[in-house]
């Protein structure tokens, strides 16, 4: 292979047979449930990266359904997003991320720089009450709970919150194992329809794991629980902050 080649072919790893095609990435038919909770402001400090701002001491964490996504296909994933501020503007910093297919996790840390790590969520609707969680190997780490359907939500509220931007710190190594890339990037929901939203009463356990740290962020109070469908594509990122370049320290 001529080295034209290589820089004409090159846009994920391996070469010559990528972990995932290139966008853009739209789902159809992609569930969340969303439970809103009050945590430590202590333990968002530790976790939250200069310049965003912590809004207030509020977590959401989610679990998406996402059972038909081009270039990614079937798959369940599950994290926590922390409301934050950017040069004022509000959005949501995706702090984890666990699912359960090796393409969405390569494609997801080498676009954007989504945190993610192989493991076992489900997101299911047992009798009357829609059901999440997270499994890291055979250890149970994340329990949601909310009932099914119980009251319709205002769309454009929720539309409104779908559309805020959201943000990622993007981490790349070189070979000597210092950072080559770390960036904030930002990213939107793009072309989004939504077709359902329900709230309802809800509950969420977190439970310690030395690899899958979601309890690092203690649910001191549920605030709200939130179930939605949507059709929508994931838009691509762009650099806000490279940490290696800008800024002092």
């Amino acid at each position: 292979m001529k080295i034209a080649d290589v820089r004409r072919t090159a846009y994920s790893m391996p070469l010559v047979n990528p972990s995932y095609p290139p966008g853009p990435y739209r789902f159809i038919d992609r569930e969340y449930m969303i439970i809103t909770y009050r945590t430590d402001p202590a333990a968002l400090e530790k976790v939250v990266p200069e310049p965003l701002e912590i809004v207030e001491p509020i977590v959401k964490y989610e679990f998406i359904r996402m059972p038909d996504s081009t270039g990614f296909g079937d798959y369940t994933e599950t994290g926590q997003v922390i409301p934050v501020k950017f040069q004022g503007v509000e959005g949501g910093y995706v702090h984890s991320m666990y699912l359960d297919d090796e393409s969405p996790i390569a494609g997801g840390r080498e676009l954007w720089g989504f945190p993610k790590k192989f493991a076992n969520p489900k997101l299911v609707v047992e009798k009357d009450t829609l059901v999440g969680t997270l499994h890291y190997g055979s250890v149970l780490c994340a329990s949601a709970t909310m009932g099914y359907k119980h009251v319709a939500c205002d769309k454009e509220k929720v539309l409104a919150a779908l559309l805020t931007p959201s943000f990622l710190l993007k981490i790349i190594p070189d070979v000597d194992a210092k950072p080559r890339i770390c960036e904030l990037v930002r990213y939107f929901l793009e072309d989004v329809t939504l077709k359902e939203c329900w709230t309802g009463p809800g509950a969420l356990g977190l439970f310690p794991h030395a690899l899958c740290n979601v309890s690092q962020l203690p649910v001191l109070e549920v605030i709200s629980a939130l179930h939605v469908k949507a059709d929508l594509t994931l838009g691509m990122g762009e650099v806000i902050y490279d940490y290696l370049k800008d800024g002092e320290g």
